[in-house]
């Protein structure tokens, strides 16, 4: 569009929310969503209160004057009275704290070892009792662009929201599935230069993201973006998900805040959410410092020298490098993508280390799932559930020292999907070697005088490649 931003003085900045897979952050409750009827149901109202500040938060006033009554559908499996708001939080979850680690050292943060739980007040009915828990752990970081270092201010631990279902006037209804789903929200610092600038710092994030533990799928990560110009005030933009609408999304809220200067009027400090065709519309008024008190129920969060050491001795991969490797394995660009729309790209990189056969380990991974699905018997996501790394770790394992053929693998990971019993999926194998050792003995009786390699040809033609050349060799040598 030819703007010199330089000139128009944009601040630009991103807030990005990415859910963690692990366990909720302050209970012991699975983080899983669901689709079925509710156990039960739940009415509420909430109230503002004042923040450190002793304010009650502009915003935080804004919705409590809607009046609105909440109500909360609980799920007896993925719910617990932590949710509802009745029993006091547990302690923080480990694991999803290492990944947030992890994630801020990808982001070359300073990491902060003792730290407070804070509540950040939300009355919309998006949580039950009124603010959210969220702490900060690291800070002071940057990543690099074309264009330069883009700080990081922040980066916080914090529990989800719940999911909104209905909005009926106003009554709104919520499901508790999601609230407490452990998040992490990184903000960057205002030096995004350009709109183009903006895409390529959202995509390298979300590649340090995908890279580490985190949740796949729509509605597993949100992103925000503040803009200003000089002149005007900020402006947070919410919904900005899209990489396709990104660089317009900028464009249009430069251009909204240009025409309140042309009129010489000032543009209102707001929250908008971006519509699908990147513009926006009028959210709420922009939240402010007042919203924010200590969290009473957890004491200060100490976050020790050996933890910190342990997260980065497990750090992930980023999926860009792991790409690069996949390549010189020799996989193809379609194979690449599936590995890596699926998330399995770690795991592939830590099997091929058992045995070096990318192609093998690729089929194991998606391959014959995708197939056994197929037949209709069990569904991808629960092969996938049975079919863990450590199963796949001991089949790999028994290819290596020759106790299984790699044309049999399929057969055995059926077997298993089937009985769920891998040293039973496993006993055929030793099954078949005997039916082969037998026939092999009845060829040589009924053509006695051959070479071992026309022997190996005819039996190769009998068994149709189900069983490897290297052990009907070893079969051959004992009778000749």
């Amino acid at each position: 569009m030819g703007m010199d931003y330089k000139k128009l003085g944009l601040k630009c900045g991103l807030e990005i929310h990415q859910q963690l897979d692990t366990k909720k952050l302050f209970c012991n409750c699975p983080s899983g969503l669901r689709q079925e009827e509710p156990d039960f149901t739940v009415k509420r109202k909430l109230h503002a209160v004042a923040g450190e500040s002793g304010d009650v938060d502009i915003a935080a006033k804004h919705e409590i004057a809607q009046d609105k009554e909440f109500i909360y559908q609980f799920y007896n499996d993925v719910n617990c009275l932590v949710e509802l708001d009745e029993e006091p939080p547990h302690e923080i979850n480990k694991e999803s704290l290492k990944i947030a680690l992890q994630i801020a050292i990808l982001l070359n943060c300073k990491i902060i070892s003792l730290t407070q739980i804070m509540r950040k007040t939300v009355v919309n009915g998006s949580n039950t009792s009124g603010f959210q828990r969220t702490v900060l752990i690291a800070r002071e970081g940057y990543v690099e662009t074309k264009l330069g270092k883009i700080g990081i201010e922040a980066v916080f631990l914090e529990e989800d929201s719940a999911r909104p279902m209905i909005r009926d006037g106003k009554n709104v209804i919520y499901r508790l599935d999601r609230l407490g789903i452990p998040l992490v929200e990184i903000a960057t610092a205002p030096d995004i230069k350009t709109p183009e600038q903006a895409k390529e710092v959202a995509l390298h994030i979300g590649d340090i993201l995908r890279s580490c533990k985190v949740k796949r799928g729509i509605g597993t990560i949100r992103q925000d973006i503040n803009i200003s110009i000089k002149g005007s005030n900020r402006v947070e933009l919410k919904g900005f998900q899209d990489p396709k609408i990104m660089i317009k999304t900028v464009e249009n809220e430069i251009m909204r805040q240009q025409n309140f200067l042309k009129k010489r009027k000032e543009n209102p400090g707001e929250v908008r959410n971006v519509l699908p065709d990147g513009t926006s519309k009028f959210l709420r008024p922009m939240p402010g410092e007042a919203r924010m008190y200590p969290e009473t129920d957890l004491s200060l969060l100490k976050i020790s020298r050996d933890f910190i050491n342990k997260a980065k001795k497990e750090l992930p991969k980023l999926r860009s490098d792991i790409k690069k490797e996949l390549k010189k394995f020799g996989l193809d660009q379609e194979m690449i993508k599936l590995l890596s729309k699926t998330n399995k790209m770690h795991d592939l990189t830590e099997l091929v280390r058992i045995i070096n056969d990318p192609k093998l380990i690729s089929n194991m991974l998606l391959t014959y799932p995708k197939e056994i699905a197929g037949h209709g018997k069990m569904s991808l996501i629960k092969i996938d559930n049975l079919l863990t790394k450590d199963i796949l770790t001991l089949i790999l394992e028994k290819v290596k020292n020759k106790e299984i053929p790699k044309n049999k693998v399929k057969e055995v990971i059926e077997r298993f999907i089937e009985t769920n019993n891998l040293e039973e999926s496993l006993k055929f194998e030793k099954e078949d070697t005997n039916i082969v050792e037998e026939q092999i003995i009845k060829i040589i009786k009924n053509k006695p005088g051959l070479s071992m390699n026309a022997y190996m040809g005819l039996v190769m033609k009998e068994f149709k490649g189900k069983i490897s050349g290297k052990e009907i060799m070893e079969i051959i040598k004992k009778y000749i």
